[in-house]
C-alpha cells in the first residue's frame, strides 16, 4: 500500500501542462505554431490579419499584418520556450512564451503591436510604455482587436 501512496503523490506532484519548446511559425501577431501545437500568447490581444488602422495623417495600414510581421521579427529562427496556462473556447493553447529569459507577450505590448487584455494587470506597464512613446498602432487611430472581432471598424476620416 506505501508503494502505490508513493505513486500517487508523485503524479498529482507533476505539472499540469508541460513546457512547450520549438521554433515558431507565426500565424498573426499573437498566434503561432510549435511543431503540432497551436499556441495564443496569453493575457495580450493583437490585431487580427485583415486588421487596418489609420495614421494620424489619415493613411490606412494593414495593422494586423504589421503585429504579425513584428511577431516574426522577434521569434524567426529562435528556440522557444512556452509555459501552457490553458485552452482557449477554440482549443488553441495559451501561454506565456520566452525566448530565453526574454517574455514574447510583454514584448508585443512594448512594441505597440498587442494590447492587455481587460483586467489583466500583468501588462499595462508594458503598455504604458507603448502608448507613451506612440509605438506600434498607438502611432494611429484603431479598434481594440475584441471590438474588432465583434464587428466594429475604423470610422471613415
Amino acid at each position: 500500500m506505501p508503494l502505490i501512496a508513493l505513486i500517487l503523490s508523485l503524479l498529482i506532484s507533476l505539472p499540469l501542462h508541460a513546457e512547450i519548446t520549438g521554433k515558431a511559425k507565426v500565424l498573426n501577431g499573437d498566434t503561432f505554431q510549435l511543431g503540432e501545437t497551436t499556441i495564443r500568447l496569453s493575457k495580450i490581444d493583437a490585431p487580427e490579419l485583415e486588421q487596418k488602422c489609420r495614421t494620424h495623417k489619415g493613411r490606412v495600414q494593414k495593422c494586423g499584418r504589421m503585429a504579425a510581421q513584428n511577431l516574426l521579427r522577434i521569434v524567426q529562427g529562435q528556440p522557444l520556450n512556452c509555459h501552457p496556462e490553458g485552452q482557449a473556447e477554440d482549443g488553441v493553447t495559451l501561454a506565456t512564451c520566452y525566448l530565453g529569459p526574454f517574455n514574447i507577450n510583454e514584448q508585443m505590448i512594448a512594441d505597440g503591436w498587442a494590447v492587455a487584455l481587460p483586467g489583466e494587470g500583468n501588462y499595462i506597464r508594458a503598455e504604458n510604455f507603448a502608448k507613451a512613446r506612440n509605438e506600434g498602432m498607438w502611432r494611429s487611430t484603431f479598434v481594440l482587436p475584441w471590438e474588432w472581432r465583434a464587428g466594429r471598424r475604423l470610422e471613415a476620416p
